[in-house]
């Protein structure tokens, strides 16, 4: 008989969900379990980040009592949607470039960790704590970024959209650039692939859009987490 999978995998609308789907990054947003590895809550603080399976060599056995609560997303598109930015540690590039990017597309802004995560906490949660959702026009969003139609999450990837699910995409949909959608994928977040920011995407995105579909997180690599 198989183990019944963790609640520790993470949607584009930040929900998280139990799943036996793997995924390309992990991260966290705080200790959201309790001592019997139950979740109790969804976040506990604004820092929402997302890191690579593999640095330095590090193992830990998840759901630790009183550590952080460990997360998987299927990408990085996935991540920036439910509202994970790249970790300054062992994404230390990626984080340099997201901060380029916020810096481009925020002028005058703070720069510090604090008030990015600060900012981004306003953009992902609704006062209720759920999700927040954005109208937008679709021409105007940049690839990568994630959707919310029919009752499900799509990529924005080559002017049209593709169905996320757990285990990767399915089949595109086209649909008029003038249509307008209700965006997961924070503003700021939006701003900063827009700024030139690639997000790493699942390869399952290969098969309907061709290269654009390719690229996927760099570094991965094997989990430093024990199963």
């Amino acid at each position: 008989m198989s183990a019944v999978p963790r609640r520790n995998r993470v949607t584009p609308s930040g929900e998280i969900i139990a799943t036996e789907a793997r995924g390309l990054l992990f991260g966290n947003r705080g200790v959201l379990h309790d001592s019997n590895g139950q979740l109790v809550r969804s976040w506990q603080v604004r820092r929402w980040i997302a890191c690579r399976l593999e640095f330095k060599g590090r193992r830990r056995p998840p759901l630790r009592p009183g550590r952080f609560t460990e997360l998987f997303f299927l990408d990085e598109a996935t991540a920036l949607s439910a509202g994970h930015r790249p970790c300054a540690e062992c994404r230390r590039e990626d984080f340099v470039r997201f901060r380029q990017a916020w810096a481009a597309t925020h002028p005058g802004a703070s720069l510090r960790v604090d008030d990015i995560d600060r900012t981004l906490h306003s953009e992902r949660l609704d006062p209720g704590g759920g999700k927040r959702r954005h109208p937008a026009r679709l021409g105007d969003l940049p690839d990568g970024s994630m959707v919310l139609e029919e009752d499900r999450a799509w990529i924005v990837l080559g002017a049209d959209l593709t169905p996320w699910s757990p285990f990767g995409y399915g089949k595109l949909r086209a649909m008029p650039a003038s249509a307008t959608v209700l965006t997961l994928t924070p503003p700021s977040m939006v701003e900063v692939i827009r700024a030139g920011y690639e997000p790493g995407i699942h390869p399952t995105a290969l098969g309907s859009h061709g290269p654009i579909g390719s690229r996927i997180s760099r570094r991965h690599g094997r989990s430093h987490l024990t199963a």
